[in-house]
């Protein structure tokens, strides 16, 4: 994958990603490289294209970046947003929250939360009312944490 849209198409395709780390759902970073990454992605030679891509997609209205699976970054598209609202009630609350790092001017990392709900846009929140909890449970198909089925 070599451009931030090819990614973005990833993560709509799926719905759900993690960004890094091993887990139950694809890797964001694995599928930019198109390969395993054996270790820490940063010390990849790639490591730099990696990071501008995964700050695009992580950047995109379209995309959530929350802690659902597992407590590990997670990417969810748009599309499964009001299934995720629906669900809320099976998720801890934190696991929700919308999280974004950010380069301070002294260029330090600083992680930035916004939390559950007030993330959600209005369309989004009527969609989940309108919503059944079955649809919403079809929505998230098999990446639904065990705990939260």
């Amino acid at each position: 994958m070599r451009t931030a849209e090819a990614a973005l198409d990833f993560v709509r395709e799926h719905g759900l990603v993690l960004a890094s780390a091993k887990g139950p759902a694809p890797r964001l970073t694995e599928a930019i490289l198109g390969a395993p990454i054996k270790g820490s992605w940063w010390a990849h030679p790639q490591s730099r294209r990696i990071y501008r891509v995964l700050e695009e997609v992580s950047s995109s209205e379209e995309v959530l970046v929350c802690r659902l699976v597992e407590g590990k970054i997670t990417l969810v598209h748009r599309r499964l947003w009001p299934a995720l609202v629906r669900l809320a009630e099976r998720f801890a609350r934190e696991r929700l929250a919308k999280v974004r790092d950010e380069h301070t001017p002294s260029g330090r990392h600083e992680t930035r939360v916004v939390a559950f709900p007030r993330w959600v846009p209005p369309d989004v929140a009527a969609e989940a009312r309108a919503m059944s909890e079955q649809d919403a449970l079809a929505a998230f198909g098999a990446w639904l944490p065990p705990g939260a089925r």
